[in-house]
């Protein structure tokens, strides 16, 4: 049976995340700190997975899992955080994190991330390159090799907990390439940048929703300030 460890500091959180995963058929185990997740684990390679929850007293997420890549390097580690942003889930994912997965959580995204992170073909799906980190058991993989592309639309394949994949289009609005002319900017539609904005908005779609649009497609109607700052700063995106 596949053993799931969860590390948080609130009981409540341990109690609503074990009661899921044993549902779905996991053998669960709690830790309340870093410290304590460290001494179940001691270096058991039974471990399939941990559940690390990031605000933490002492320890923060990112510390212990530091940590447990040495400790357990075969267990697939999930970030749990409700203090999300992308520098966080980036350095989690260097840090070597299989998911970065936002609290509060329906049971259908829990399961989703454990499922996701465990399946070795949803791990290899992709050229590492192209790979986005995951978020709620979802991984962005590449730009969709569709040749009959319109302009202002993007097109991206997401890999899903279950190891299927799909398309999903992000089209540019009108409202978003006014915002960009209104800034004094002129950006073409076939720019990178939009490419880069699209990703960005599909990634925080999947982040929010936890999910991808039933329909396959989504709108931007806005862009990043920041991102046109930089832009406008050295001409092109980080």
């Amino acid at each position: 049976m596949t053993k799931v460890l969860i590390v948080d500091d609130e009981e409540n959180i341990r109690q609503m995340t074990r009661l899921t995963l044993e549902t779905a058929g996991y053998q669960v185990g709690e830790a309340a700190s870093g410290m304590e997740c460290f001494a179940i684990l001691g270096g058991d390679s039974a471990w399939d997975a941990v559940l690390l929850d990031q605000k933490m007293p002492v320890l923060m997420g990112t510390d212990v899992l530091r940590r447990l890549r040495v400790l357990v390097p075969q267990a697939r580690v999930i970030i749990m955080t409700a203090f999300a942003s992308v520098e966080l889930a980036v350095e989690a994912m260097k840090l070597g994190a299989a998911d970065f997965v936002r609290k509060p959580m329906t049971p259908e995204t829990l399961r989703n991330a454990v499922a996701g992170a465990l399946d070795a073909t949803h791990r290899q799906s992709a050229p590492e390159e192209r790979k986005t980190f995951t978020m709620n058991g979802f991984a962005i993989l590449r730009t969709s090799d569709v040749t009959a592309v319109a302009l202002n639309e993007r097109r991206f394949v997401v890999s899903r907990p279950d190891g299927g994949e799909q398309e999903v289009v992000v089209e540019i609005s009108e409202e978003a390439i006014r915002e960009v002319e209104h800034s004094g900017l002129t950006i073409s539609l076939e720019d990178p940048f939009w490419t880069e904005e699209a990703e960005h908005f599909l990634t925080d779609y999947i982040w929010n929703d936890g999910n991808v649009p039933a329909t396959g497609k989504l709108k931007l109607k806005g862009v990043e300030a920041t991102d046109l700052a930089e832009v406008a700063r050295t001409g092109k995106l980080k």
